[in-house]
């Protein structure tokens, strides 16, 4: 179980995204005015506050949603987890698609401090169930490793 402590998002690709409170989550297509959101693998990003916090110990100097991320969660190692594992926030459900991604060259974080987090530490979700969630909700893990998935292939993948 973890809690919500960002939810962000940008009007455009290759953009930082910021701290708006809260967002509507929805189904099959991803935030509400996200740059991001479509018929993807990739509708909602999410990483862990505890690997940010660890990352500005390092000396970065960086804000909720530098590193692109939708939701910022703390208690979740979102990594440790299999594809397909499900969350649940509210009425929101996200089925975690892909682990990492690569750092497009240009990464200000990874020219500042010569690493970058998102890569290893991201992940990114579709929304299966859509809703609202906000700052200081609960998100709970609602399908692990052990139980049977429903995979999503989105057409064209």
């Amino acid at each position: 179980m973890g809690k919500v402590i960002a939810v962000c998002t940008s009007p455009a690709k290759g953009t930082q995204k910021t701290n708006v409170g809260e967002a509507v989550f929805i189904e099959n297509f991803g935030i509400e005015g996200d740059a991001h959101a479509g018929k993807w693998h990739r509708q909602v990003s999410l990483l862990s506050y505890d690997k940010i916090e660890d990352f500005r110990k390092r000396g970065a100097e960086v804000a909720d949603g530098a590193f692109g991320e939708n939701l910022v969660v703390e208690g979740i190692d979102f990594k440790t987890f299999p594809v397909g594992t499900r969350f649940q926030c509210n009425d929101v459900i996200l089925e975690m698609t892909q682990i990492g991604k690569e750092c497009h060259h240009g990464c200000e974080i990874f020219q500042k401090m010569g690493d970058c987090i998102m890569p290893r530490e991201g992940v990114f979700a579709i929304v299966i169930r859509g809703g609202a969630i906000r700052t200081g909700d609960i998100l709970e893990v609602i399908c692990n490793e052990n139980e049977e998935f429903t995979m999503y292939t989105p057409a064209g993948i």
